[in-house]
C-alpha cells in the first residue's frame, strides 16, 4: 500500500476505527514497523478517539468466555524430552540479541516521540457518536470549532443518485439547526461550514438524507439517518 503523507491522518483514523478491510489493516500494521510517522499518526488518532472508549458502558463477561478461550489455545508441551537446555554460548547470543532488540525498540520509541511533537494535531472540542433508530452506531462527528468538523461514517449507507447526506448541528434552540455541509459518495469527510458558536457538551448532531445539492430550505427536510449528542473529550 502506497501511503500518501497528506492522507496519513485520515488513513490512521480509518485504521483505528476499524474501517479498513483485513488486508489493508495488515499492510498498515506492517508499515508501522518501519514508518515512525505513520505510527505516530495512529497513536494520535487513538488518543483522539479515546472518549469513545471512556463513554462506553462496561459489559460483564461471563466465565464461559474464558473457558472458550482456554479451550481454543494449543496444549502446553510439558514432556521432559522436549525441554532442551541451550549451550552456554547460545545463552550468550540470546542475551546479545535481547540487548540489540531493546536498543532498536528504544530508537523506535524516540522516533515516535519526536514525530508526535512535530505533527501534533488540533484536538476536537467535542465528539458526537451518531446512532440510528435501532441504537446502532452509524457515524462519529468531531467538531473542532472554527468552522471545521470531521465526519467518519461507520456504516454502509445506500444513497440514491439524486440524494446526498447532509450534516446538521443544533447550536441553540433560538438559532435552530444549521448545516455543516454535504457528504458525497457516502464517505468520510472533513467539512468547512459556517461560523458558529463554540460547540458545547450535549449539542445535537445528525445526518439526514436530502435532495442532491442539499436541503432547499436550509433546514432538515429528509429522513434522519442518525443522530447523537456531543461530549467533550476528557
Amino acid at each position: 500500500m502506497k501511503i500518501d503523507r497528506m492522507d496519513m491522518p485520515v488513513l490512521a483514523d480509518e485504521y483505528v476505527l476499524g474501517l479498513l478491510d483485513r488486508a489493508e489493516a495488515i499492510e498498515i500494521e506492517a508499515a508501522m514497523e518501519t514508518d515512525a510517522e505513520l505510527m505516530a499518526a495512529v497513536a494520535a488518532s487513538r488518543d483522539r478517539f479515546l472518549p469513545l472508549d471512556t463513554t462506553a458502558e462496561p459489559v460483564a463477561i461471563g466465565d464461559g468466555l474464558w473457558t472458550k478461550i482456554a479451550g481454543s489455545l494449543p496444549p502446553q508441551v510439558t514432556s521432559s524430552k522436549s525441554a532442551v537446555t541451550p549451550p552456554a554460548n547460545q545463552n550468550s547470543k540470546s542475551r546479545w540479541r535481547a540487548a540489540a532488540i531493546s536498543a532498536m525498540a528504544a530508537c523506535v520509541f524516540l522516533s515516535v516521540g519526536l514525530a508526535l511533537s512535530l505533527m501534533r494535531t488540533v484536538e476536537p472540542l467535542v465528539i458526537a457518536v451518531l446512532v440510528n433508530e435501532a441504537g446502532e452506531v452509524q457515524a462519529v462527528v468531531e467538531d473542532f470549532g472554527n468552522e471545521n468538523a470531521s465526519v467518519r461514517l461507520l456504516a454502509d449507507f445506500t444513497v440514491p443518485d439524486d440524494k446526498m447526506i447532509q450534516v446538521w448541528t443544533l447550536p441553540s434552540r433560538d438559532m435552530g439547526p444549521v448545516s455543516l455541509g454535504l457528504i458525497e459518495n457516502a464517505r468520510s469527510v472533513s467539512l468547512t461550514g459556517p461560523a458558529l458558536p463554540r460547540p458545547q457538551n450535549g449539542q445535537l448532531y445528525e445526518l439526514t438524507l436530502e435532495n442532491a445539492g442539499g436541503s432547499p430550505t436550509g433546514r432538515p427536510t429528509g429522513p434522519i439517518l442518525a443522530k447523537g449528542f456531543a461530549k467533550m473529550p476528557r
